[in-house]
């Protein structure tokens, strides 16, 4: 179950932490919703910062579409810090299926994001890219991930 190196990942109360990637990982998934609440904070010009990240107005529409599944899991990893409800339990588990299917969902859109602009380079598109490779690679890979996971299930 657990070996000794992973004793760095308990907290006061046994249970395994959630990853910093984790939320990393999550925060990525729904920039949109980060780059509308930072918009409300600017008093002068709110439009300003989501134009700056999201020319076409639609792009931005679908980025929030796309991130409600982020803010979903994030809401799912504060329950599960506090253990409460409990029904929430069985969808914790589906953890991992939930961020692949989001990973998924995020590189449709940039496949069609691409295909729009007729598949010219563009930095922000290749970053997403290169950041929607490494998030698949780390919710297959992490060990950490995999225990937080299961830590729910077990310790009921």
């Amino acid at each position: 179950m657990y070996s000794f190196e992973d004793v760095r990942w308990l907290d006061d109360k046994g249970h395994v932490r959630p990853p910093l990637l984790l939320y990393l990982l999550l925060l990525f998934l729904a920039r949109g919703w980060c780059i509308f609440a930072m918009s409300l904070s600017d008093g002068n010009d709110r439009a300003s910062l989501v134009r700056l990240f999201f020319p076409e107005r639609i792009d931005f529409m679908v980025s929030l579409a796309a991130g409600v599944g982020a803010v979903f899991l994030l809401f799912l990893v504060t329950c599960e810090r506090r253990r409460d409800p409990s029904w929430l339990q069985p969808l914790f588990s589906k953890l991992r299926p939930m961020l692949c299917g989001l990973l998924l969902v995020d590189a449709v859109l940039l496949w069609f994001r691409l295909k729009h602009n007729g598949f010219m380079f563009e930095w922000s598109m290749a970053l997403d890219g290169l950041l929607l490779f490494w998030s698949a690679l780390y919710v297959q890979a992490s060990r950490h991930l995999r225990l937080y996971v299961r830590d729910w299930q077990v310790h009921e």
